[in-house]
C-alpha cells in the first residue's frame, strides 16, 4: 500500500526517517511540503504509525497503489460537523436558551452513549416547541460555515465524475439551501414541523437515522447504477457509521473516537479536501 501523510503545516524533515522505519517503506515522494507519499507500506504498522501522526498532528491513509478518485462514482455526506462546522439543533437551541441542554444530548448521541437516535432527536426538538421559524435563516446566515476545504473537495469530486449526496439527521432547511448553493445532486434529512411560522416541536416524516442514512447510500448507488464499493462516505458521529459500512472508502472527519477506529481514513487535521490529496 502506498501510505499518505498529510498536514495543514509542512512536514518537518525530521519526520521522513521515523515514518519511512514505521512504514517498512522506502524511497519516500514529497508531492509539496504538506504532502508526504511512503511507497510500499505495511499496513500491518497502522497502530504505530496512528500512534506517532497523532502525536506530530499529522494525517495518513493507506492507499492502494493505482487507485484514483475517479474510481468511485459518488461521494456521501453527513452534514453537521462534516459539512458545516456547526449542530444546527445546537445554534437553533441557542434562541431559546436551550444550546446547553440540547449541545449535551447532542454529543452523547454522536459518542454513541445514545443508543436509539430517534429519541435522542424527538427529545431536543421537542425542547424547540414554540420558537419563531426565523430563528432557521438566523442559525443559516448568520453562524453556518463550511468546513475547511469542503469547497475544494465537491469541485474535486465533481471534475473526478463523481455525484454528491449530502444525507442527513439534521433538517432540510439546511440540507436544500446547501444543495442550491453548492449543486449538490442528492439530499436527505429530516422536516420540522413548522405552525403559523412557529416550531411545533415535532419532526415530519421518518427520521433520518443511521440505519436511513446507510438505505440513503444504497439508494442512490442503485439510482446511480453503481456497486456501494465506489461510493465514498464521510462523517463524524455514530450515527453515520453503518452509512460508512456500506462505502467503498470512509473517512472520519475530526470525528468521535468511536468513528475514526472504524473509517477506513481519518481526517483529524486537515480539511476535506484531504479526500483529492489521497489519491
Amino acid at each position: 500500500m502506498n501510505l499518505v501523510i498529510q498536514s495543514p503545516a509542512p512536514i518537518a524533515d525530521s519526520h521522513l526517517r521515523p515514518l519511512v522505519a514505521l512504514a517498512r517503506s522506502k524511497d519516500p515522494v514529497r508531492t509539496d511540503d504538506t504532502l508526504l507519499r511512503l511507497p510500499d507500506a505495511d499496513p500491518l504498522q497502522r497502530p504505530d504509525i496512528d500512534a506517532y501522526c497523532g502525536a506530530h498532528r499529522l494525517d495518513y491513509a493507506f492507499v492502494a497503489p493505482g487507485a484514483t478518485l475517479a474510481d468511485f462514482g459518488l461521494v456521501a455526506m453527513d452534514m453537521d460537523s462534516t459539512l458545516i462546522t456547526i449542530e444546527c439543533i445546537d445554534e437553533i437551541a441557542d434562541f431559546c436558551g436551550l444550546k446547553a441542554e440540547v449541545a449535551a444530548i447532542t454529543e452523547a448521541s454522536m459518542r454513541g452513549e445514545i443508543k436509539d437516535f430517534n429519541e435522542s432527536l424527538t427529545r431536543r426538538v421537542a425542547l424547540l416547541k414554540g420558537l419563531d421559524a426565523s430563528a432557521l435563516e438566523r442559525v443559516y446566515e448568520e453562524r453556518l460555515q463550511l468546513s475547511p476545504g469542503a469547497e475544494n473537495m465537491l469541485a474535486g469530486a465533481r471534475a473526478a465524475g463523481l455525484n454528491t449526496l449530502l444525507v442527513s439527521g439534521g433538517f432540510t432547511f439546511f440540507t436544500e439551501k446547501l444543495k442550491a448553493r453548492l449543486g449538490l445532486d442528492f439530499t436527505r434529512a429530516n422536516t420540522l414541523e413548522i405552525v403559523d411560522g412557529k416550531l411545533t416541536g415535532k419532526v415530519v416524516g421518518e427520521i433520518v437515522n443511521a440505519d436511513v442514512k446507510a438505505r440513503t447510500l444504497r439508494e442512490t448507488c442503485a439510482q446511480l447504477g453503481i456497486a456501494t464499493e465506489r461510493a465514498i462516505a464521510m462523517g463524524d458521529g455514530s450515527n453515520d457509521l453503518k452509512m460508512m459500512a456500506e462505502a467503498g472508502l470512509s473517512v472520519a472527519f475530526r470525528a468521535k473516537p468511536v468513528v475514526r477506529e472504524s473509517a477506513s481514513v481519518a481526517f483529524n487535521f486537515v480539511g476535506l479536501d484531504g479526500l483529492l490529496r489521497l489519491f
